[in-house]
């Protein structure tokens, strides 16, 4: 049995689509599974049985046989949360107790990092395990995320085999339940439908054009490809990113929703909030040699395609992968 956590979330969700066109179906789901606006995520799909995220620690103490792979995406991933009581007890606490369960019974083990662990990119974007104590993350969020990472490498006791991903920019499918933590094409499909316009930051860093402001944008489609590759194949341990590989502008990004609804491109300037301007992240991108290293060689989505798809395939449609 497979053990996916987050399932009835964004990532997750569309992780266990990829299992079930794979022809796998024994799953076991693990989420929050209270909130009714996620129930459409995971409706239809094919699994063996769902287990509450608080109570499955205690499940798979008990039936620790049952599971040959655990997937572990589910976090609190809100950047604009600062109770840090909140991200050690889900991000950080939560993963130690599935590593340490999967090492004591010899269960591989992935989990979702993040590219917040990278801070304001002081050190690059390298995911070099040697450079993770010096990374200094904008946000709690971050913090728990890296926290777990720099506890991850040190631990003598390990999964046979696990991997970590830092995920960068994740856009796609399945993202309706999140708010304003969705994606930024997202929020432009909605923003175009209301009032034919997107509003974006302005830069207030001369190295930067309004607008141009760079990301890593990756399409969702890519990520759960990633993660069936780690699923099989034994690579090496250890850390990696995920994202494109490819920054790119958010004039770039608003310029391909406009263009996958067929509307002129109208884009409007707003000043940056005071409070995060000095930790406005202004580039990031995904150095994905080390993923490349170990075998991976499927190209990833341009944005203009992934966004294409995303907005024409299950935006407009309102649809769910």
């Amino acid at each position: 049995m497979i053990v996916i956590t987050g399932s009835a979330g964004f990532i997750g969700s569309c992780l266990v689509s990829k299992f079930n066109s794979e022809g796998i179906r024994d799953i076991l789901l693990v989420d929050d599974f209270s909130k009714a606006i996620k129930e459409k995520n995971y409706l239809g799909k094919e699994f063996s049985i769902k287990i509450d995220r608080a109570e499955f620690p205690e499940w798979f103490r008990k039936d620790t046989s049952l599971v040959d792979y655990v997937i572990h995406v589910g976090a609190r991933t809100d950047t604009t949360e600062f109770n840090k009581e909140i991200f050690d007890d889900l991000n950080l606490n939560y993963t130690k107790s599935l590593w340490t369960l999967c090492a004591e019974n010899n269960i591989p083990f992935i989990y979702a990092s993040s590219a917040a662990t990278y801070g304001l990119g002081e050190h690059g974007y390298t995911d070099d395990d040697t450079k993770i104590d010096l990374l200094k993350p904008l946000n709690p969020y971050g913090e728990s995320k890296n926290e777990f990472d720099k506890w991850a490498i040190k631990q003598e006791k390990t999964p046979p085999h696990w991997q970590g991903l830092k995920f960068f920019n994740v856009y796609g499918p399945n993202e309706y339940h999140k708010g304003r933590m969705a994606s930024v094409i997202f929020h432009a499909f909605n923003q175009i439908n209301k009032t034919k316009q997107v509003k974006l930051f302005k830069s207030h860093d001369p190295k930067y054009k309004d607008g141009g402001q760079l990301r890593d944008f990756v399409y969702v489609k890519d990520v759960v490809d990633v993660i069936w590759f780690l699923y099989s194949n034994k690579i090496k341990s250890g850390i990696y990113n995920l994202g494109s590989g490819k920054a790119r502008t958010f004039c770039d990004l608003a310029t391909a929703t406009f263009n996958a609804l067929g509307c002129p491109v109208n884009i409007e300037f707003v000043e940056t909030p005071a409070d995060i301007r000095d930790k406005y992240q202004y580039f990031t991108e995904a150095n994905m040699a080390k993923l490349k290293s170990v075998g991976y060689t499927k190209e990833f989505t341009s944005l203009e395609d992934g966004v294409k798809d995303y907005v024409t395939n299950y935006l407009v449609p309102h649809k769910y992968l």
